[in-house]
Formats: structure tokens, C-alpha cells, sequence
């Protein structure tokens, strides 16, 4: 099923997707979409912990120290 831009579930048919827009632009029904509270999407708040942690990890204090220099030499660099 597709899927909206925040993550809810919205119908395959065009017509469809349209008159559910229509409703929850006009209050009809509700748009539900679970969110901390912060106000982000919680499946993707989870992945994105699960995701930076899970390749630091991987990587070797060597090529971790690279990406940072790489970073900081980014940072710092003088606008052309």
C-alpha cells in the first residue's frame, strides 16, 4: 500500500487517495500518524538510532578518523 509523505498508509487507487485527501482536509476524518513527542515519526526515529549506531560499529577507528578529518576539512574550508 502506498504510503504518504509522513508515513501513513493512503489508498492505491487515485480517485480514492483524492477523496481521502478531501476528507482529512476537511476534517472528516483523522490523518494518524504515530509521533513522539517532539513531533517526529516514531518508525522512523527508531531506524535512524538503530542506522548511525549500527555503522559506527562496523567501521574501523582508522576510517572513522578519516571521515572526520574529511568533515572538518569540509567545515572549515574558505567559500570559493
Amino acid at each position: 500500500m502506498p504510503k504518504g509523505p509522513k508515513g501513513e498508509k493512503r489508498p492505491a487507487d487515485p480517485i480514492a487517495t483524492a477523496v481521502k485527501v478531501m476528507r482529512i482536509a476537511t476534517g472528516e476524518e483523522e490523518e494518524t500518524v504515530e509521533k513522539t513527542d517532539d513531533g517526529k515519526d516514531a518508525a522512523a526515529v527508531s531506524l535512524g538510532r538503530r542506522g548511525g549506531k549500527a555503522r559506527a560499529e562496523k567501521m574501523s577507528p582508522k576510517r572513522r578518523a578519516e571521515i572526520a578529518k574529511k568533515a572538518a576539512k569540509a567545515r572549515w574550508r574558505q567559500p570559493d
